[in-house]
């Protein structure tokens, strides 16, 4: 209710609310293709990237034809002119999209999603140092903390470490405090492909522990 409440502050007080997909959204969180769908939020202006296409360079921005007139009195409509792509970054664009349709990636991000977040909750109760596991789909946090739920963002990093240089899995450290490693695979991830970052972790974390001692 945080996103849905902030949202409506903000409109209340005349601004526009502004959804960064970058990440997050073209079917990665499962149950939504887009993330803020699953907060109730509707946004006035959306941008995405680099997953549109797969990693090739091309980006957009959704929003509305009133908010675009709009801006188009205020700055010029030659500003709008930059905003332009090539037709064969947007048949890349276009095949992404139709591949994660056809392919059902959307669902499979939704059931080896709730595979791995069970599987890493599991680590929770053999390895202290994972205050807590959170998110949707295959967009994961792992949360690494010292006694009491403090973070423990210097514990995060060798994770991440050890993870990519002994076990070849590619995660990252997130958060305010760098305490949270970041999970956020292919869409065509498998549940076996899950395992491998279950032992990963699991390897890591008993490693970093005993050599604390």
């Amino acid at each position: 209710g945080y996103l849905k409440a902030v949202s409506e502050y903000i409109h209340e007080a005349g601004g526009l609310i502004i959804i960064d997909e970058i990440q997050t959204g073209f079917a990665r969180c499962g149950n939504h293709f887009w993330f803020h769908q699953a907060h109730g939020v509707i946004p006035d202006i959306v941008t995405i990237g680099k997953p549109m296409a797969n990693g090739h360079p091309i980006s957009a921005v959704l929003t509305t034809s009133e908010i675009v007139t709009k801006f188009a009195q205020l700055h010029g409509e030659r500003v709008l002119e930059e905003y332009t792509t090539d037709p064969v970054s947007l048949i890349m664009a276009s095949t992404v999209l139709n591949i994660v349709e056809e392919e059902g990636l959307q669902e499979n991000a939704r059931i080896v999603g709730e595979y791995l977040m069970s599987r890493l909750k599991g680590l929770m109760d053999k390895h202290q140092c994972i205050g807590d596991v959170r998110g949707e789909g295959l967009f994961i946090g792992v949360e690494i903390v010292k006694a009491k739920g403090v973070p423990d963002g210097d514990a995060a990093k060798r994770l991440v470490k050890r993870a990519l240089l002994e076990h070849h899995v590619m995660t990252k450290e997130d958060g305010i405090e760098h305490n949270v490693i970041k999970i956020k695979p292919p869409l065509c991830f498998t549940t076996e492909n899950a395992e491998t970052v279950i032992h990963a972790l699991d390897e890591s974390c008993t490693f970093i522990s005993s050599s604390n001692r």
